[in-house]
């Protein structure tokens, strides 16, 4: 399974990511990926809501989201488009923050809504209250692609373990996590929180990253941690991309999924218990 991990600057023009995910789609599929991902709020990166009631569509009028299943069309490519910021359907008021995988016809194969909001204070200058603007989901989801079953997840997700374990359990054999991580917790908490969804799962982790200064028409502009990476069943580093943007090509040997449990079947092992009171 080849797979394409995309490291962008996405600034808050959907437009515009769309023309330079488009290009770099196009290079994914002359290198031979079968399956590229792209980072979290891949159409948008924004803080501003009022910017982002005004340029953000729902599902089935999103621009970015009709040029990403035409480029997969195309190209015979599938895309995760790690998520895209959308509106909702009424009467929910505030945006999706929604993963979407489309499949080689360009048809979305499976959709998950962010479940876990990122409302934190990393310092004084880095305060973020996700859900006063999106809205959570509700529903894990496992996808299917020719290749693998894919646990989908979005960036904050990835500090809750039990998520992945649930994936996993129903047949995962690939964890993505398409993130916008806060360089004020990714260089203590990236690399080892994707490590460990790995070793205690014994999947893959797939975690395309935004990276850089967000160029925003409206609002202050965002930061990003990047260091997009691939983790073995193992628990080993296969990728760390850095903070340039750019295409990462990771070949991955699915029958390592199997080795890593059956040397350390620890998803059978579940106990039920009591306590603590």
């Amino acid at each position: 399974m080849r797979v394409a991990l995309l490291q962008i600057c996405a600034s808050d023009d959907p437009r515009g990511n769309l023309d330079m995910v488009s290009g770099l789609l196009t290079k994914a599929a002359e290198q031979g990926a079968q399956l590229a991902l792209l980072p979290e709020v891949a159409n948008c990166v924004s803080m501003d809501r009022a910017h982002q009631t005004d340029v953000l569509r729902r599902e089935a009028e999103d621009l970015f989201l009709a040029g990403l299943q035409d480029r997969a069309r195309g190209l015979g490519l599938w895309v995760l488009a790690g998520s895209l910021a959308l509106k909702s359907d009424p009467p929910e008021t505030r945006f999706a923050n929604r993963s979407l995988l489309v499949d080689d016809q360009g048809a979305v194969a499976a959709r998950y809504d962010k479940m876990h909001m990122f409302d934190v204070q990393v310092s004084a200058e880095e305060t973020y209250r996700e859900s006063a603007g999106f809205a959570p989901g509700e529903r894990a989801v496992l996808a299917q692609t020719p290749w693998a079953k894919l646990g989908l997840s979005i960036c904050y997700d990835l500090r809750f373990a039990y998520l992945y374990r649930a994936l996993a359990q129903a047949g995962a054999e690939v964890l993505c996590v398409p993130a916008a991580f806060s360089p004020g917790t990714g260089p203590a908490h990236w690399q080892p929180l994707l490590q460990a969804r790995a070793i205690e799962t014994g999947c893959y982790v797939l975690a395309p990253a935004q990276t850089g200064t967000h160029a925003a028409q409206a609002g202050k502009q965002r930061r990003t941690y990047g260091h997009s990476m691939v983790i073995s069943p193992w628990g080993e580093v296969l990728l760390d991309a850095g903070t340039e943007t750019g295409i990462s090509i990771v070949d991955l040997d699915m029958s390592q999924v199997a080795a890593a449990r059956r040397k350390l079947p620890a998803l059978t092992h579940d106990r039920s218990f009591e306590g603590p009171e």
